[in-house]
């Protein structure tokens, strides 16, 4: 896992509205709208999860993302690695074997096994990996779900609502576009 970056976070932001809108399809042009996000941006995530499995497009008029599997059997170590791709946090450079005092090249004892470095860097990634894993969609899902005030959640329905009837599917420029 490389160094997380935004891509991660506004991907874990957009699979949470699909958690929440689970009825329905939604563009990622709608995911980013609503979270005030480039679409382009957003459009470049959605393939990568579509890759991994983590959702499902469907095209047309009222076509978008939906998840592909339920929101408590998407962990954010999924998500992170669909995004990201399953990368080494630490890239050892083995700097050991490279000190001055080794010219004419480095004894064993110093580069047999395992850095010390490399060891710390391995054991934070564990943790972190572990930490990633025991984490569900579902689980931030539903504590964000206790922070929102009553009738949030409807007024996203109306928002989302209002841009699917402005939606034809008579040939113009909705009925073009990819689920995207």
């Amino acid at each position: 896992m490389a160094h997380i970056t935004t891509s991660v976070e506004y991907g874990i932001h957009c699979l949470l509205w699909l958690v929440e809108s689970s009825d329905r399809a939604l563009s990622s042009r709608d995911l980013a709208e609503l979270q005030g996000v480039s679409p382009s941006f957003v459009a470049k995530i959605f393939p990568k999860l579509e890759k991994a499995g983590l959702v499902a497009a469907s095209e047309g008029v009222r076509g978008g993302y939906r998840l592909a599997r339920p929101a408590d059997q998407i962990s954010f170590l999924d998500i992170v690695d669909a995004i990201e791709g399953d990368k080494p946090l630490f890239d050892c450079q083995e700097v050991r074997g490279r000190c001055a005092l080794f010219a004419g090249g480095a004894p064993s004892w110093a580069t047999d096994g395992v850095c010390a470095v490399h060891g710390v860097m391995l054991q934070a990634e564990k943790a972190m990996r572990d930490a990633l894993a025991s984490q569900s969609l579902m689980d931030v899902a539903t504590r964000f779900g206790r922070k929102v005030p009553d009738g949030f959640f409807g007024d996203v329905e109306a928002w989302l609502g209002g841009r699917m009837s402005g939606r034809t599917g008579r040939g113009g420029k909705a009925a073009r576009e990819s689920p995207g």
